[in-house]
């Protein structure tokens, strides 16, 4: 699985109130970094922090959050019995380091 690291484009900024949480996650001691993948066909990488989630390391990351993601998502269909048409979940996690 091929995850492409997206280029955030021109026209589109990032809300302050997203950066100032990217950037109190950062703050943390114990976070190496962050990731936000697009949705919706081909995951891509947006934005990362931490060198983590650069290169290969990011991108394999990328795929096991993308099959989690479907995952759940198939696991709540079964549940339901339908298609979760435009519910979709979200998650937050963070690579810490078990160093404090």
């Amino acid at each position: 699985m091929s995850v492409p690291t997206g280029a955030p484009n021109a026209n589109t900024t990032t809300p302050p109130e997203i950066e100032q949480t990217l950037t109190m996650l950062s703050g943390h001691r114990s976070v190496l970094g962050y990731m936000v993948l697009s949705r919706g066909g081909t995951v891509s990488i947006v934005k990362h922090s931490g060198v983590v989630f650069e290169g290969d390391q990011g991108r394999k990351y990328a795929g096991v959050i993308e099959r989690i993601v479907d995952s759940v998502q198939t696991g709540l269909e079964e549940i339901s019995g339908e298609q979760n048409e435009g519910v979709s979940p979200r998650f937050s996690a963070e690579k810490t380091s078990s160093k404090l």
